[in-house]
């Protein structure tokens, strides 16, 4: 990078606001503190290094660098986000408007592929790889069966064409296509309406409001979280209840990001409770809704709310072995590494990615705040970067 630049201050307090985030909020999501922003901000201290740039541009959702710093031209994505050899395979079959010809398989054999597929993805240390060798094949099988079969067998195949989109939309999560998220996740959300299934539409809503997160829109989040709230029983049986408990852990996590402690904890002492009704013992088997998520998803909320103490605390007593996911497990993984690292505990985050990339390389490799807290930590004095440099050549960064 160039030298720092005047207007840096003044440049991240426009995109900060404009993101609608506190100096608490912002600091938090990339480790630092609130006075450390306004001390940016006010030009206190010195334009950060590239890989705090690289991680305040992630979370502002900004593409380009030079849009924060006023400096060259270098696209975020091409630094913390990696593609995944089969992206290109899996986007085609993703904007396919012409199907192949070819015979659909029935609603009860189209289930039975889309949960198969979805075992990959919980099962696999390298989920990417596992399903893209399935999912462009199947995103074509789930789509013919919707347009050739009748009544209650064309619901069933549009609710696993839904599940099938969600498997696409987390296949193509911080890839350098976003826009093909946001076409997953609408699709998802078309098929489920067209089945006029509610559980369905549950589904499509957290996967929704994943994206809508993601993008800084957390009022949308809630809307369409909440809107499909009111679509669901939550006393007809542990599916529905499951349901109910995964839309109100979305609305703790948005609350958690905008930095609102309150409703974010409310909400996620209703996801709780419903995981606590369903039993330790109990996961949904795709959507992975239990105690163990929820408690898990407890770290991820106190963190975004920069306590970090207090993330520390409940990161440390989870038993990470009770998510039955590998996916899930790394990703929370880092969680509780950036946990770590927000309290300035470097050798325990750097652990804890390890941990992470033993569960699913692809999980680390993929992951923007893994690869930024990587390149960041590999800067450190003594084991730490030593060990931080180990990480980043096994994750096949080559910076």
């Amino acid at each position: 990078m160039a030298e720092p630049t005047a207007n840096f201050g003044a440049s991240l307090r426009a995109h900060r606001e404009r993101a609608g985030k506190t100096r608490a909020v912002l600091g938090g999501m990339v480790g630092r503190s609130a006075d450390w922003v306004k001390a940016v901000e006010t030009g206190r201290l010195l334009t950060p290094r590239l890989p705090m740039l690289l991680r305040l541009a992630e979370v502002l959702d900004i593409t380009d660098l030079a849009d924060l710093t006023g400096d060259q031209s270098l696209p975020v994505a091409s630094v913390t986000r990696t593609g995944h050899p089969a992206v290109d395979e899996v986007a085609a079959a993703l904007k396919r408007t012409i199907l192949p010809v070819g015979e659909p398989p029935s609603a009860p054999v189209l289930r039975g592929l889309v949960d198969q597929a979805w075992r990959l993805w919980h099962q696999s240390s390298a989920e990417r790889t596992a399903v893209a060798a399935v999912l462009p094949g199947l995103l074509d099988d789930a789509r013919r069966s919707t347009r050739r079969l009748d009544g209650a067998d064309r619901r069933a195949a549009l609710v696993d064409l839904a599940r099938v989109y969600h498997l696409a939309q987390l296949y193509c999560a911080h890839q350098p296509y976003p826009e093909l998220v946001w076409l997953a996740a609408d699709r998802a959300m078309g098929a489920a309406q067209d089945a006029d299934d509610p559980a369905a539409i549950a589904a499509a809503a957290w996967y929704y409001g994943h994206v809508y997160r993601s993008a800084n829109q957390l009022d949308a989040a809630e809307h369409v979280l909440t809107d499909a709230i009111g679509l669901i029983d939550s006393g007809t049986g542990p599916e529905q209840l499951a349901r109910w408990g995964q839309l109100r852990l979305g609305i703790a996590l948005g609350h958690s990001k905008a930095g609102r402690s309150g409703p974010a904890w409310r909400a996620w002492d209703a996801a709780a409770d419903a995981a606590h009704r369903l039993g330790d013992g109990y996961a949904h088997p795709w959507l992975m809704f239990g105690r163990a998520a929820v408690d898990a998803y407890g770290v991820t909320v106190e963190t975004d709310l920069c306590r970090p103490g207090e993330a520390v605390r409940r990161a440390d007593t989870l038993d990470y072995r009770a998510l039955p996911s590998r996916s899930r497990r790394a990703a929370h993984l880092i969680d509780a590494a950036r946990a770590h690292l927000l309290a300035r505990e470097d050798v325990a985050g750097v652990h804890l990615l390890g941990r992470a990339l033993r569960e699913s390389v692809e999980t680390v490799r993929h992951n923007p705040y893994a690869r930024s807290s990587v390149i960041e930590l590999s800067g450190r004095p003594g084991t730490t970067g030593e060990d931080a440099r180990e990480l980043a050549l096994a994750m096949g960064m080559d910076w």
